[in-house]
């Protein structure tokens, strides 16, 4: 005789993604506001080398800023300042810094990480924080255009294993998402430019209006006119986290319309030993895709121009050795390991609306290769004639 006892509970989740500027500011009260009211708590500071390099004064300002709100919290110890990029997600020993400066400074459930930095190091220390006592209350305070407009506002951490992208992983929200403008006016032109992919991406699959309003203000972004990167961001971020709201946040399907343009993307950092960055390789990815979606009718030439001459305006390079070698297929496989169940990806119905398929020939993969390859050549001759 068998006995089964069956439990069901839902558990809701609310956060804010908040825009700011000057977030230690003295006057500014969005951080210490994020903070769990009367409780005092302790929070530990982990913040990208990068940015902290840029940013020279920033540790000096984190700590005046919890000496004149000491009665709000309590700065758990010295800033924890580590390597960023992809190498954060690739070496153990990183995370497991962050793990154990929880258990040399007494991060509880009740105290919080701060994480300041680029996508890698908010998904690292993500993790870190939810394997920590089950789940260390997380602040993600991103400081590239990729992180403030797409990946912060999500619900993944991760780090890399076994020479595959974010195998080890969780889904935690952060407690808040706070987002200062003022990082990015110290981003080099490439992390600038990258994270407008994420942007095109969401554009593509779901929205033709702001595919469009990409289009007309693609110059203004690539000269480093603030307004309209503010805009894309805020319009981006807001896309994602409806998106999230919308179904399977946790991802128990097969399903991910927000990695359009991915399965390739993750093949090709790892083929260029992540010389290249993730938005650039999400950028060749969504052009070999969306040039996959023209190979099939599924959208015109003139609009697979569009797509091509958008990210060309802002200056992506879609083209790279990498793409024309037998390996780049093997990213269909590893993606679907990744995911579960059957293999789905994401093409172009037409621009601003996207459509799932499960199989992919790749005799027309690198027909599109091919496409990317003679785009780059052609304009590459232009550069030279000019």
């Amino acid at each position: 005789m068998n006995t089964i006892i069956e439990q069901s509970f839902s558990v809701p989740f609310s956060y804010q993604v908040c825009f700011t500027e000057d977030l230690f500011g003295l006057d500014n009260l969005l951080f210490v506001d994020a903070l769990e009211k009367g409780k005092r708590p302790k929070v530990l500071f982990v913040i990208d080398s990068g940015v902290s390099e840029a940013h020279p004064s920033l540790i000096d300002r984190i700590k005046s800023y919890s000496h004149k709100y000491s009665d709000r919290f309590i700065l758990a110890a010295e800033p924890m300042v580590v390597i960023g990029g992809e190498a954060c997600k690739n070496d153990l020993s990183i995370y497991q810094k962050v793990v154990e400066g929880t258990h040399l400074y007494g991060i509880d459930r009740h105290s919080y990480i701060a994480v300041i930095g680029g996508g890698a190091v908010l998904d690292m220390a993500g993790f870190a924080a939810a394997i920590s006592h089950r789940g260390i209350r997380l602040i993600r305070i991103p400081t590239t255009v990729l992180s403030q407009n797409d990946s912060a506002v999500g619900v993944k951490n991760s780090i890399n294993a076994f020479g595959k992208k974010n195998y080890l992983g969780t889904f935690t929200p952060a407690v808040a998402v706070l987002n200062d403008f003022n990082f990015l006016k110290t981003l080099e032109d490439r992390d600038w430019r990258a994270g407008v992919a994420e942007a095109i991406k969401v554009a593509l699959i779901k929205d033709l209006s702001f595919f469009t309003w990409l289009e007309e203000n693609a110059a203004a972004m690539a000269k480093r006119e603030m307004g309209p990167m503010k805009t894309q961001i805020i319009r981006s971020a807001q896309m994602h986290m409806d998106h999230i709201a919308s179904k399977d946040p946790f991802e128990f399907g097969s399903s991910r319309p927000l990695d359009f343009g991915h399965w390739a993307a993750h093949k090709l950092e790892h083929l260029s030993d992540f010389r290249i960055r993730h938005g650039e390789a999400v950028a060749i990815g969504i052009a070999l895709d969306s040039a996959y979606s023209f190979l099939q009718g599924r959208i015109s030439k003139a609009d697979l121009d569009r797509i091509l001459n958008l990210m060309h305006t802002l200056g992506f390079e879609l083209f790279i050795p990498e793409l024309e070698g037998a390996n780049l297929v093997k990213g269909l496989q590893e993606f679907q390991e990744h995911l579960g169940g059957e293999l789905t990806i994401m093409l172009l119905e037409s621009l601003g609306k996207g459509v799932e398929i499960h199989e992919m020939n790749p005799k027309l993969i690198f027909e599109a290769v091919n496409i990317l390859l003679n785009f780059h050549n052609q304009h590459n001759a232009e550069k030279i004639r000019n």
